[in-house]
């Protein structure tokens, strides 16, 4: 083996050693997240429906073309045309026919089902805005759930080592005489129990990159490393205005679009099946020609000759009026507009529930940053008093189990900190995303 291939080797191998320990950001989960979901291909398979329900309603406004041809043999009595007497045969038939026609007026029945149709079609638009936003939120929410098990299993391995530096100090100073036996089994009782809990928060971490890989719809067979836990810089608490980012969200939020096209598009439905009580009128037309002859081996014209003599042409208006059928249309119309009061309350609800729901995104935003602030003064205390108490007990003043609370507190003040911290990261990013910045 040449060393240009050695190098070429080890070049590729690097690659895809660096490519497998890729730490994976929050931007990138959500854009595999959304590229991957199922849920989006059946959303974006109902927009081909919506559209060609769209597309069909248009025909429905151009005239309707029909092409037909025929051909049959009969038998017994026919007129000879040739001389205008009976005879016992069989004739040969065939008949062309092009025949078109094109609705008048049918009560603007069909220009509505257009406007609804593409109302759908628009409503469409904003689910699959809406199915984005509430997976790029949902695995939002499971990366930072990874983050939170990161930080835990980081801050649980520190505490293990710490008890076990601890339980080797206080062996050796046992052996000097200068601890009890009790004071290293409390060490010892310590480091068991950080073992334990070391041991819980990494199958925690576990699961909770399975519901993460999940939700991605990511290769079972492989796994994601993401980013660490970071901390955030908060944002001037000056408090936000709910109705002020309601009446934005109106025309952002596709959880608001989507109500009021689903209601517009009932409006519209009320003016289709009120189009079907009305007259329909329509104007047809046709052309046609034909060719036979007897099948008993008399002469017959030429089928170009009576192809071209027997051609003919019509057309005509028909007025169709409906009187009874079985209720049907009556039925259609009021259930169509029992169907607006049901989309109206619909539309009324989620509005509602969008005021409340930024409502709380609001107060939750300034609470837990105000959360996270008072975290970190807790952590920092912790930090002062732990090493204080560490001190304190190399000196014999405290004993192991004062030691062993001090270090528990710290411990629950850090995870504290991580989780203030993590819960403020996405109460802000979806206040953010209410004011019209989108999650991905």
């Amino acid at each position: 083996m040449n060393r240009f291939t050695l190098i070429a080797i080890c070049c590729l191998s690097c690659t895809i050693l660096s490519s497998q320990k890729k730490a994976w950001t929050l931007t990138d989960c959500i854009h595999y997240a959304v590229e991957h979901s199922n849920d989006k291909k059946k959303q974006e398979a109902q927009i081909e429906i919506y559209k060609q329900n769209y597309k069909e309603a248009i025909g429905g406004l151009l005239p309707s073309i029909k092409a037909s041809t025929d051909g049959s043999i009969s038998f017994g009595r026919v007129l000879d045309k040739d001389n205008y007497k009976y005879v016992n045969t069989n004739t040969l038939y065939n008949e062309y026919q092009l025949n078109s026609s094109i609705t008048l007026f049918d009560g603007f029945a069909q220009i509505a089902k257009v406007r609804m149709e593409r109302m759908n079609r628009l409503k469409g638009e904003e689910q699959l805005r809406q199915t984005k936003e509430m997976l790029a939120y949902e695995t939002m929410e499971l990366f930072f759930n990874v983050q939170y098990y990161q930080g835990t299993v980081r801050l649980a391995q520190l505490q293990l080592e710490e008890s076990a530096n601890n339980l080797n100090k206080a062996k050796k100073m046992e052996a000097l005489g200068l601890k009890s036996s009790p004071d290293v089994a409390e060490m010892e009782a310590q480091a068991a129990q950080n073992k334990y809990l070391l041991a819980k928060q990494q199958n925690l971490l576990v699961q909770g990159q399975i519901k993460l890989r999940a939700k991605m719809n990511y290769p079972i067979e492989q796994t994601v490393t993401i980013t660490d836990y970071d901390s955030l810089m908060l944002v001037d608490s000056t408090k936000e205005n709910p109705q002020t980012i309601y009446e934005l969200a109106l025309s952002y939020s596709p959880k608001a679009r989507t109500a009021q096209k689903a209601l517009k598009a009932s409006q519209i439905a009320v003016g289709v099946a009120r189009g079907h009580l009305y007259p329909t009128l329509s104007l047809y037309g046709g052309y046609g020609t034909y060719f036979s002859r007897l099948m008993n081996g008399s002469s017959y014209t030429s089928f170009k000759q009576q192809f071209n003599d027997n051609q003919s042409s019509f057309f005509g208006l028909s007025l169709s009026v409906p009187l009874f059928s079985g209720f049907s249309r009556s039925a259609e119309f009021q259930r169509s507009r029992q169907q607006l009061k049901i989309a109206q309350s619909d539309h009324d609800d989620t509005l509602r529930s969008l005021y409340s729901d930024i409502e709380q995104a609001v107060a939750d935003a300034h609470g837990t940053a105000e959360e996270y602030l008072q975290a970190q003064k807790q952590r920092e205390s912790m930090e002062t008093a732990h090493q204080l108490n560490a001190q304190k007990y190399d000196m014999g003043m405290i004993s192991a189990l004062e030691l062993s609370t001090s270090s528990n507190r710290l411990l629950q003040a850090q995870v504290d900190e991580i989780y203030a911290n993590l819960k403020y990261q996405l109460k802000h990013r979806l206040l953010e995303y209410y004011k019209g910045k989108s999650f991905n």
